[in-house]
């Protein structure tokens, strides 16, 4: 029999990575998709290796428009289906909103939005219709508290992501397929380093608000499995959600308020 295959985007580094070593190592091949091809190749090489399966790279800008299209072609160009598909790739982008341009907005949201729902759509007719299928959604535990400034977008899309998540969870309880959003915390990737902010951040925040990708990675894979509809990575994390949830709105915004030039960039 075949094995499954796996569709990781923003696969080159940090969660993403980790997620593509985690479902080969559970006997899935994986398509790796990112912008960075010779990372990808890179990859792909070391996951032939060292797990035995099939590892398929699929260069693709995901915030381009017919990004995903191109895509899912290179996949299907391989006579392959996506049995599990890993929404990952996503970047921050600092500053307030009224110093930004739309261009880069309107390419955030692309990719961060539009490209999630867009290959979600694409891949889960099929997955229903062969009864199996694993989404996970990588969100943040920014999308479940209130939002801060700069960064704008970012929070507003990974709450959205959350609630797309619950939504298709519920919709395919009976189908076979699995539904979940990630939502990590403070996580060691290449992140905010893209955004500029790795020594503000991690020099205010204390060592054991972070966890490592591989982590991140395998809560999401046993979430997936156990079919939870949203997993918050890590105790700290959990408690900020869970407190998120019981202050009211504009005291929760107010500590919010507090602490945000501590790790945001206005």
């Amino acid at each position: 029999m075949a094995r499954r295959l796996a569709l990781i985007t923003g696969a080159s580094a940090g969660i993403g990575a980790a997620f593509a070593r985690i479902y080969a190592a559970h006997g899935y091949d994986v398509a790796l998709t990112a912008r960075r091809a010779d990372r990808l190749e890179q990859l792909a090489s070391e996951i032939s290796l060292r797990f035995g399966v099939e590892a398929l790279t699929v260069p693709a800008d995901l915030a381009a428009p017919g990004g995903v299209e191109a895509m899912l072609a290179g996949v299907e160009e391989q006579g392959r289906v996506v049995d599990a598909l890993i929404n990952n790739a996503g970047y921050g982008l600092p500053g307030a909103y009224s110093h930004t341009t739309w261009t880069d907005q309107a390419a955030f949201l692309q990719l961060m939005v539009t490209a999630v729902c867009e290959t979600t759509h694409r891949v889960l007719p099929g997955m229903v219709e062969r009864r199996f299928g694993r989404i996970v959604n990588v969100a943040s535990v920014a999308g479940m508290v209130p939002g801060a400034a700069g960064h704008t977008l970012y929070a507003a899309s990974k709450s959205f992501l959350v609630k797309f998540s619950q939504s298709l969870h519920l919709e395919n309880l009976s189908t076979g397929v699995h539904v979940s959003a990630l939502a990590p915390g403070f996580t060691f990737t290449e992140f905010h380093d893209v955004n500029g902010t790795r020594e503000q951040t991690q020099g205010s925040t204390p060592p054991w608000m972070w966890l490592g990708a591989d982590e991140v990675a395998a809560a999401g894979y046993e979430a997936a499995e156990a079919n939870r509809p949203v997993c918050v990575t890590g105790a700290p994390n959990k408690a900020i959600v869970a407190l998120a949830k019981i202050l009211p709105d504009d005291w929760a915004l107010a500590l919010i308020a507090s602490q945000q030039n501590r790790f945001r960039k206005v």
